[in-house]
């Protein structure tokens, strides 16, 4: 049994107040499907009043996660769990606040006593959606040891370079990735502890799951400061290697309050999932930080790959009201027939981000469900930038409003804020008060971290405009806007375009050398099953056609090249820049 509140852990109440806000309590069950805020009135009031405290020091698990256990043992919050995970195998685990508490406890004790981790060390983080990856999140907020999540797509030499680059004083992860982490742990000089999870054991390894069962659930957390480093993560790398970008305690433990209380809406009666792989900040985003200070229940569904059936009768058979995935994920999951087949009785909002959602999918998924789908933008180094929130006319293409933790523009290359209408970068503003939900610095990176400074503006690396209702539209990343023939030309205008045309499964759109217009668009595509017997040559004359009167006229493909996939990065955004290297690596 756990300890009894102390008068010393009510003394960190103030700033847990800070952070919980409290909506009307619904019923788990309940099928209550309603646009209406729960957390605030109007977006208007939401910006205008949205103020955060940064205390001098702050921990998550202590400040946030500790204090849902007293009001739990309380009786001041709905029964839901903190944590339900479960499998295809039919195994179900729930905890509550208490249970993750006591769990993450131990865990710390390993990481300070068998691995012998010092305050500031390094931990890489590989793990599938496995309970053991949430009590290691916890564990390095309570030693005060940097957490480095990694894909368990990582390959061995992705491995080195993250062990190497790093610096990592430990790693965690299973028995698919431990033959590839011993294979160059000899070239990591910081590396001395390695930390399996599996029924078996292996040498030169610390079995977690044993340790687990020994160790105490006593200990002390740290007293972190809010301006300490939290976690470093790794960019998607869509160009060049992998970035890492460091958080702090604040711009994540408290920043992401505005996607928990704002954007996704939560409250203690909520139970969120979140389809992100454990490897991306996406995963910081929804599946710990955002629902656990609303005091929401994480759902997770560990499924080793993705299966559109699965998740659909996932949303069907649980009482999941919060869902959120990737653009990618809805297209898939509108191919299939969800009005006669499913029933979705608990769920009532969704949201999407990583890339932009196509007005298309949109309108499928409220047809077929009668939800919308509400897009955020946000970058490994941000919260939420930008978001359509509950209460708010929804503009299908349009990634929303500025939330509020930043105070977003257009800018020029002068860094000097642009008229609605107008293209330019989207920029933060930074001076004279630089907000606390960005990210500090990008690791042994000074002149990259400099690069992203313009004028008072953090320069996003994304194209965009703002239209004369203050909504933002995403044009490109700034590197992979086409200039052809004097004309400005966004690849995500061109993607819609393409992909509202049948036979188009996914596409992607770049330059392409031309000896006349300088360079056009050229369109990768990927066809629908039913439409690769087609004679081609006419197909690519109808989805021309089509993107004509879609679009501008000058947007449309000149040349067009079907392909089986897509390349991708491993957190599935597509690699636009390894199709430009191919169309211009004969000039």
């Amino acid at each position: 049994m756990l300890a009894r509140v102390t008068r010393k852990m009510l003394r960190h109440a103030k700033c847990f107040q800070r952070l919980a806000i409290f909506g009307s309590v619904r019923a788990l069950h309940k099928d209550n499907r309603t646009a209406t805020p729960q957390n605030f009135s109007n977006y208007e009031s939401m910006k205008q009043d949205f103020k955060l405290g940064i205390p001098e020091y702050f921990n998550f698990a202590k400040d946030v996660l500790d204090q849902w256990t007293d009001k739990e043992k309380a009786g001041k919050k709905p029964s839901n769990p903190a944590f339900w995970w479960i499998n295809r195998n039919g195994e179900e685990m729930r905890w509550s606040f208490e249970e993750l508490g006591s769990l993450s406890r131990k865990f710390a004790n390993i990481l300070s006593e068998a691995c012998s981790l010092q305050r500031g060390d390094r931990v890489i983080l590989i793990l599938p959606r496995v309970p053991e990856w949430w009590l290691a999140n916890v564990a390095c907020l309570r030693t005060g040891t940097v957490l480095i999540p990694g894909t368990t797509q990582l390959t061995q030499k992705d491995i080195l370079y993250r062990l190497q680059s790093s610096k990592a004083n430990c790693i965690i992860t299973n028995d698919v990735l431990a033959p590839a982490v011993d294979a160059v742990a000899s070239k990591c000089e910081n590396l001395h502890s390695k930390l399996i999870v599996s029924e078996n054991s292996r040498e030169g390894w610390g079995n977690l799951k044993e340790l687990m069962k020994h160790a105490s659930d006593s200990h002390t957390c740290v007293k972190t400061k809010h301006n300490e480093i939290m976690a470093i993560f790794f960019t998607s790398g869509t160009s060049g290697y992998p970035k890492m970008t460091a958080h702090t305690h604040s711009s994540f433990g408290l920043g992401l309050s505005v996607n928990g209380r704002f954007w996704l809406d939560l409250t203690p009666s909520d139970v969120m999932w979140n389809t992100s792989d454990t490897g991306w900040a996406k995963s910081a985003w929804s599946s710990v930080f955002s629902p656990w200070i609303q005091g929401a229940c994480v759902f997770t569904h560990h499924l080793p790959r993705f299966e559109p059936t699965s998740i659909l009768q996932t949303l069907s058979k649980y009482p999941i009201t919060v869902f959120c995935s990737a653009p990618t994920v809805y297209r898939m999951l509108v191919q299939n027939d969800i009005t006669r087949s499913y029933k979705f009785k608990s769920l009532k909002h969704c949201v999407s981000a990583g890339e932009p959602i196509t007005p298309d999918v949109t309108e499928k998924w409220r047809n077929k469900t009668g939800l919308d789908i509400y897009e955020g933008y946000g970058q490994t180094e941000t919260v939420l930038i930008c978001g359509n929130f509950k209460g708010m006319k929804i503009k299908p293409g349009s990634m929303g409003k500025p939330s509020p933790a930043f105070d977003v523009k257009i800018v020029d290359v002068n860094g000097n804020v642009l008229p609605p209408g107008q293209e330019g970068d989207i920029g933060i503003q930074v001076l004279p008060n630089r907000p606390f939900g960005l990210f500090t610095h990008y690791v042994d990176n000074p002149s990259k971290t400099a690069s992203t400074l313009r004028g008072n503006f953090y320069i996003t690396g994304d194209r965009g405009y703002m239209d004369k209702d203050g909504y933002f539209w995403f044009v490109a990343r700034a590197d992979d806007v086409i200039l052809s023939s004097g004309y400005r030309i966004g690849p995500f205008e061109v993607e819609n375009a393409l992909n509202e045309h049948p036979s188009v499964a996914e596409s992607a759109v770049v330059s392409s050398p031309d000896p006349i217009r300088g360079e056009v668009v050229k369109a990768f595509v990927v066809l629908n099953p039913d439409y690769k017997s087609h004679d081609q040559e006419q197909l690519i004359k109808e989805i021309q056609e089509h993107v004509k009167k879609t679009t501008a006229p000058y947007k449309y493909p000149r040349k067009v090249e079907f392909i089986q996939e897509l390349p991708k990065t491993i957190s599935g955004k597509t690699k636009r820049n390894e199709l430009r290297k191919k169309e211009w690596k004969t000039i």
